[in-house]
């Protein structure tokens, strides 16, 4: 739960996420739109379930500046990382990795939780579009290290060689 929410709010947006695949997009849009119209007028957690909703019915252009209201009108942390990934993805499919790998890398140096592997994920989808497949790999691979059953030392070490000119 977050500020102005309710469990009971929380549980209805979770049971409209669950219902996407059976939803036609703008129905989907209309219904997230009168849900998060029942929080105050402004709310960061309207904004970015707006953003989502927009963002998973290919409206990427619509979901941007959704997704920067949110974050600049101070979004709760539970909500905050899956926005600033969420964001950098869709810059990223735009046509605008710059601007998603400076997200994505100020992102690594802020925080660390359950979505690291993810974070990284998007930002070497997003060094492949820079052309930067090695890093691109490399990261890749350090994120699946820590996962293997085996050789999990000797898969983090290839990946630091991976973008070491020597």
């Amino acid at each position: 739960m977050t500020p102005n929410t309710t469990p009971e709010w929380e549980q209805r947006c979770a049971a409209l996420w669950d219902a996407f695949e059976e939803t036609d997009a703008a129905q989907f849009r209309s219904r997230m739109a009168a849900l998060t119209g029942q929080l105050p007028a402004g709310h960061p957690v309207a904004a970015f379930e707006l953003a989502s909703a927009c963002d998973a019915t290919d409206l990427g252009e619509d979901a941007v500046p959704l997704y920067r209201r949110a974050l600049d009108t101070g979004l709760p942390e539970d909500r905050r990382r899956q926005a600033v990934i969420q964001l950098a993805s869709t810059l990223r499919t735009l046509g605008r990795p710059e601007a998603a790998a400076d997200l994505l890398v100020a992102e690594r140096a802020h925080a660390s939780d359950h979505l690291d592997d993810a974070l990284t994920a998007f930002l070497a989808l997003t060094l492949i579009d820079l052309g930067r497949e090695r890093e691109a790999a490399a990261l890749a691979l350090g994120a699946l290290a820590p996962h293997l059953p085996a050789y999990r030392i000797s898969v983090a070490r290839y990946a630091d060689a991976v973008t070491d000119p020597a």
